[in-house]
């Protein structure tokens, strides 16, 4: 980003204070702050390098970045799912709704409404659509058949097929069983790592197009994890790029959508709005201006 460019706040990685001010200024209930978090896996790989963002109540946040940039890292840090994978948050808080989740176990971030939806949908395959349905009631401070009933009324197809076993449904069906489980444990914060993984383009507005009704009908505050930029900022209200373990450019959703860089490194644009033909892509790394 260059001086001239004022159109979106300056990137906060190196900014970890204006994060608490902005969060600060969005008082909205079910507000997310991370600030300044450490990631390290083994005592010895650091993932994290001082990662702040804030997730207004009530809002879609979009986290981009390329594979290994520390995306799923980040929401397994917020879920406290990191343990599974010998990680653990060295430095840095993780507040929700003003109070510390930070190393809290992961059932108990469950219950106070912060849901994560697996990268890769994670049904039990061997279990039909009701019964993986009944897998989110466990945390669900509600009874099941409400929680189920809401899931048929945004995913109709669910109820059609409710005694059949998931493995034999589609990835679109399976995505839908996953968003829906999180659903049932009344999730109030919504994490979805990379929905759109292995879907066709139609599933993958329909999806989205859930994801946008869930925030607009429901009030559910969404940190969605994509690769796919085009998507995710469609219907965000904000984003975030990451590289290397580290914030370095956010934005609203159209200024990111609008923004050279973020054209041509993650739609695949060049600045008059023309696709990128195959020999262009080597030279990407040398034009990016944050490394």
């Amino acid at each position: 980003m260059t001086g001239s460019e004022t159109a979106a706040p300056g990137p906060a990685a190196r900014a970890s204070s204006s994060a608490a001010a902005t969060a600060s200024e969005r008082p909205e209930r079910g507000a997310l702050l991370v600030n300044n978090i450490e990631v390290v896996y083994h005592d010895v790989i650091q993932v994290l390098k001082g990662v702040s963002l804030s997730v207004p109540g009530g809002r879609i946040v979009a986290l981009l970045g390329t594979n290994g940039a520390g995306k799923t890292t980040t929401l397994r840090a917020i879920s406290g799912l990191l343990g599974t994978e010998d990680g653990r948050i060295r430095d840095g808080t993780i507040t929700y709704a003003g109070a510390r989740i930070d190393g809290l176990p992961p059932e108990m971030i469950v219950r106070r409404g912060i849901v994560q939806v697996l990268e890769g949908r994670r049904v039990f395959k061997h279990l039909t659509v009701e019964e993986n349905l009944k897998v989110g009631a466990a945390a669900s401070p509600g009874g099941f058949a409400s929680g189920r009933d809401l899931v048929y009324a945004y995913f109709p197809l669910l109820s059609r097929h409710a005694q059949r076993l998931a493995g034999y449904l589609s990835g679109g069906e399976q995505q839908m069983i996953a968003i829906g489980r999180a659903l049932v444990a009344r999730a109030r914060l919504l994490l979805l790592d990379e929905p759109s993984l292995g879907l066709s383009p139609m599933l993958v507005a329909e999806i989205f197009g859930i994801v946008r009704r869930l925030r607009d009908e429901r009030g559910i505050t969404i940190l969605l994890v994509e690769q796919n930029a085009r998507q995710a900022l469609a219907i965000a209200d904000y984003g975030y790029v990451m590289e290397g373990g580290k914030i370095v450019m956010e934005g609203t959703g159209p200024y990111l959508a609008g923004n050279p860089d973020v054209k041509e490194f993650y739609l695949g644009l060049t600045e008059v709005g023309s696709r990128r033909g195959y020999r262009q892509f080597k030279y990407y790394r040398r034009r990016k201006r944050w490394l």
